[in-house]
């Protein structure tokens, strides 16, 4: 029986250390770009489940409860996180006298964490972004790159030879023609999961956004710092009022 010479396993067997490392690499990429595509989807799909229980968190009787609440459609929750931080910030910004933060007013303590806790938040959900975007940029390059390492063999088969003979060629065509494909092959699902994750997070991070705002308002005019149940100004009203 004929061997086949546009095989995977004739490709494979004919080839150099050149043609098996661009392979390689592309395999690589693409196992990579497809581990992040399917766990960044899993993590999306977390986030939009608990951005349905922000309803059920303000409907609460407490905070407590409304942390219990929004932790039931994810202990990682960012949602859960900012309410756990911010209610943590509230009960312990004056109990520590003597540290550096405690310095700031309590309501400014309460958007410094907030802050940070966003900025942290933003820093998880763009991780393996960059890989993404490296991939869709850079892998039809390295499959450019075996496509010439191909046509290379096939012209120094032609020239060897001394005749364009097919079964001279076909096998380093074959080969520079699978990888021009497989390159491609791996960056166009990277880019494509690049933008939409892109657009994702910016939506997810206006939303927490929003979230962090309604939760020190609600901290430190909704419910009073001091326990003489006397209601804190905020931070505007309050330079207004001293400077009178």
């Amino acid at each position: 029986m004929q061997e086949n010479s546009f095989g995977f396993a004739h490709l494979w067997a004919s080839g150099d250390m050149v043609s098996h490392s661009v392979a390689l690499i592309i395999a690589l990429m693409s196992v990579a770009s497809w581990y992040l595509i399917l766990a960044k989807a899993l993590d999306w799909r977390t986030v939009r489940r608990a951005a349905h229980s922000l309803e059920a968190f303000w409907s609460a009787s407490s905070v407590i409860e409304g942390i219990e609440i929004l932790q039931q459609a994810g202990t990682d929750s960012p949602y859960a996180r900012l309410a756990i931080q911010a209610n943590s910030c509230i009960n312990d910004c004056e109990s520590a006298p003597g540290r550096l933060a405690a310095r700031f007013d309590p309501a400014e303590q309460l958007e410094r964490t907030l802050r940070q806790q966003l900025s942290s938040t933003q820093a998880g959900m763009e991780s393996g972004l960059t890989l993404l975007a490296t991939t869709g940029a850079t892998a039809p390059f390295v499959g450019l790159l075996g496509t010439v390492w191909g046509i290379y063999h096939a012209l120094l088969a032609i020239g060897l030879s001394g005749q364009a003979a097919l079964e001279k060629v076909a096998g380093p065509v074959g080969e520079a023609l699978i990888m021009t494909a497989a390159g491609l092959g791996v960056a166009l699902p990277a880019v494509f999961a690049y933008n939409a994750f892109t657009r994702a997070n910016r939506v997810v991070l206006a939303d927490l956004d929003a979230f962090a705002h309604d939760l020190h308002a609600f901290f430190t005019v909704g419910k009073p710092f001091a326990a003489n149940n006397t209601r804190v100004l905020p931070m505007r009203a309050r330079s207004e009022t001293e400077a009178a």
